[in-house]
């Protein structure tokens, strides 16, 4: 961990993962910057530890509030020890019936705010030689699942972004994470999910069936996110933290499966693989 009280930014605080992260981390004695849509339904997170906890309005989307929170951050703290990249919004509909506007508000905060957070932040990180960053992924980064292609290209954007901020910013001290839990207890379904239902007959039974299924899903999935917060925690204390981690037995399983199975067709296919190159 970067110092005995180490200072952690957490965007998407107004509930689920990023309230319980914010909630464990003040618990813990540490520093924290709450942010997210809405101060005052997070105003009372900040409640018995004032001087530790600094709640400010951000929406990812405005980089003029990203700006301006990184700066109220350092002035306060000194400095950002952990960024965890929580906001994010889900967008369900089958490929072809995809609404533009939609896909590109899921993008906005999924991705283009995830980079803003991240570039505000990484030159304090990258003065101090120092920090971890932590993006909430899904298991959707790893695989793509019926009525989800907008949102899982968002997840397996913010994972090729990460992988390669990790190759660069590696080398100057600074660690990066991807969180990818499957389902969990939160409100997101409800929430911060929209859904365009299939019209056409022909996606009834893969996009419309999952959706189906979600709508019904709220309130009894697997995954409980306290235990995801104690999760992120624990990676982060770690000297060397996992590039991935999985949350949750369902992404688990799913995960080891399906990425077995993509290995295995990758090599069945190498020799055409190697025969694409000119002869040495």
């Amino acid at each position: 961990m970067a110092s005995e009280t180490p200072v952690w930014f957490i965007t998407g605080c107004t509930t689920g993962f990023g309230r319980d992260l914010a909630e464990q981390v003040l618990a813990r004695g540490w520093r924290c910057v709450i942010t997210g849509r809405g101060k005052d339904r997070m105003a009372d997170l900040a409640a018995s530890a004032h001087e530790r906890a600094l709640v400010l309005e951000l929406d990812v989307t405005n980089d003029a509030q990203i700006k301006a929170a990184v700066a109220a951050a350092t002035d306060r703290f000194g400095g950002i020890d952990v960024l965890v990249n929580n906001a994010g919004y889900g967008y369900q509909s089958s490929a072809e019936e995809g609404d533009d506007a939609a896909i590109r508000t899921e993008y906005d905060v999924n991705v283009f705010g995830l980079f803003a957070v991240t570039r505000a932040v990484l030159p304090g990180m990258r003065q101090r030689k120092k920090g971890h960053i932590i993006n909430m992924s899904s298991v959707a980064g790893l695989i793509g699942f019926p009525a989800s292609a907008y949102y899982a290209s968002s997840k397996h954007a913010v994972e090729g972004f990460s992988d390669s901020l990790a190759s660069e910013v590696g080398p100057l001290g600074i660690k990066v994470s991807c969180v990818e839990p499957g389902p969990f207890r939160t409100d997101f379904a409800g929430r911060s999910l929209h859904q365009d239902r299939p019209k056409l007959a022909d996606y009834a039974e893969t996009a419309g069936a999952r959706m189906a299924t979600m709508s019904g899903y709220s309130g009894q999935q697997p995954g409980d996110p306290a235990k995801a917060a104690a999760a992120v925690i624990e990676i982060a204390e770690r000297p060397e933290p996992p590039r991935h981690l999985v949350l949750g037995a369902f992404a688990y399983d799913t995960a080891v499966r399906v990425l077995k199975q993509r290995l295995a067709e990758i090599e069945a296919q190498r020799d055409i693989a190697l025969g694409a190159d000119f002869p040495k």
